[in-house]
């Protein structure tokens, strides 16, 4: 690396201590940890024992005002992600965005938008892009060897969480403070490799629960039902209520079928393709023959780190990212279809959807919020929890 990246993160919670513990303990090569910034005081003295050797700011104007910050990490509850992010960006640094890249498709777009306009990286913590297994199994449709796809089905219900989970934010599960539930807060890295993996729909219906398991104002349960342009059909079922839970993925195509579940690829490719069997063939019912092929691959390490490292190799050399910034419009444009569906009367709804319909709906459900709960204030020790990793 030429140069170091003096990095400042913002929002110094859960997830940005843990952030801010890799810098400090140098894991990312090319980047240090110079400042961190946090509008709670409390956060900010215990952060001066954490990371004695970073600068401490309560609000972001100020943080910016350092010339000496090169890239910002953006770690705060989910309204804000891209209001900050912009500010960064304008301020000539480069942006790391947690997931989600924020509430409303309209504001990821205009974030987007300003960071085409700017000579700065601009990424997204999607890092679950970073198993290897989800990277195989993309590659196996990108490339066309599951042949013209028909159906895929995630159930991803093993998102477990208590109600002591929810009460240790006041943010937590409230519209105002955290815009959503499971499709914000835990479900975004599985949209997101849905998407990733077998494209954008081209529709999408489906049903939130509220506060089916826990006492929270919004949805701890969702099934969202898809159509795409080649007329295969998904379903995405997710849950924070369900003990033990599932996560398998299911993709079918013309050339066979892909499941993923405990940590095992298993690809049935077909010798021929069931299409034109079906068409052609003089029988009524044949055994199409078929390999299978597996493919096991070993813990690859914590994707925040690989995540935070290829921002900091984009910054230094240009790459392509793993997850740009951009990605991140993907996997909210679905879950906030889910939510104006849900909110419709579980309609189908067309993407791209009206923005402006969706943002009254979701300003209504914030003016009817509880507001932030009380709740104690927790101070992270730092590190990254398992609950975070890929969990099969």
């Amino acid at each position: 690396m030429d140069k170091t990246i003096n990095t400042a993160i913002v929002g110094i919670g859960n997830i940005g201590t843990a952030h801010a513990v890799a810098l400090r303990d140098n894991l990312v090569p090319g980047m240090a940890l110079s400042a961190v910034c946090d509008v709670n005081e409390e956060r900010l003295t215990a952060a001066k024992s954490l990371f004695p050797l970073a600068k401490c700011y309560t609000d972001i104007d100020s943080l910016l005002q350092d010339e000496t910050i090169d890239a910002v990490v953006i770690a705060t509850p989910h309204p804000c992600h891209a209001d900050l992010a912009i500010k960064v960006l304008e301020s000539g640094r480069h942006v790391l965005v947690e997931k989600p890249i924020d509430i409303r498709v309209s504001q990821a777009q205009r974030l987007c938008d300003i960071a085409d306009g700017k000579d700065k990286t601009f990424g997204i913590m999607l890092n679950q892009r970073t198993d290897p297994i989800f990277s195989r199994a993309r590659d196996i449709v990108k490339n066309g060897q599951l042949g013209e796809l028909k159906r895929s089905i995630w159930i991803i219900t093993n998102w477990y969480r208590t109600q002591h989970y929810y009460d240790s934010g006041s943010w937590r599960a409230t519209w105002i403070g955290e815009g959503g539930g499971v499709l914000l807060n835990q479900a975004p890295h599985n949209l997101d490799l849905w998407q990733w993996i077998v494209g954008m729909p081209t529709n999408v219906r489906a049903f939130c629960e509220v506060a089916k398991y826990h006492r929270i104002e919004v949805e701890d349960e969702a099934t969202i039902m898809t159509r795409y342009a080649n007329g295969a059909t998904g379903l995405f079922v997710t849950t924070t209520g369900e003990y033990p839970g599932t996560n398998r993925l299911e993709i079918a195509g013309t050339l066979g079928k892909i499941v993923i579940e405990n940590g095992t690829l298993t690809f049935w490719k077909l010798k021929q393709d069931e299409e034109q069997v079906r068409k052609v063939s003089k029988d009524s019912f044949v055994n199409i023959p078929y390999d299978v092929e597996t493919y096991s691959p070993a813990d690859s390490g914590d994707g925040h780190i690989k995540i935070l490292a290829d921002f900091s190799a984009a910054i230094q050399t240009g790459k392509k990212l793993i997850a740009p910034g951009r990605d991140g419009l993907n996997e909210l444009l679905i879950s906030n279809a889910a939510y104006l569906s849900a909110w419709e009367g579980n309609v189908d709804i067309s993407l791209p959807f009206d923005n402006d319909r969706f943002n009254a709906l979701l300003d209504e459900h914030i003016r009817h919020s509880a507001g932030l709960k009380t709740a104690k204030l927790h101070m992270p020790s730092g590190g990254y929890s398992e609950r975070w990793q890929v969990k099969w």
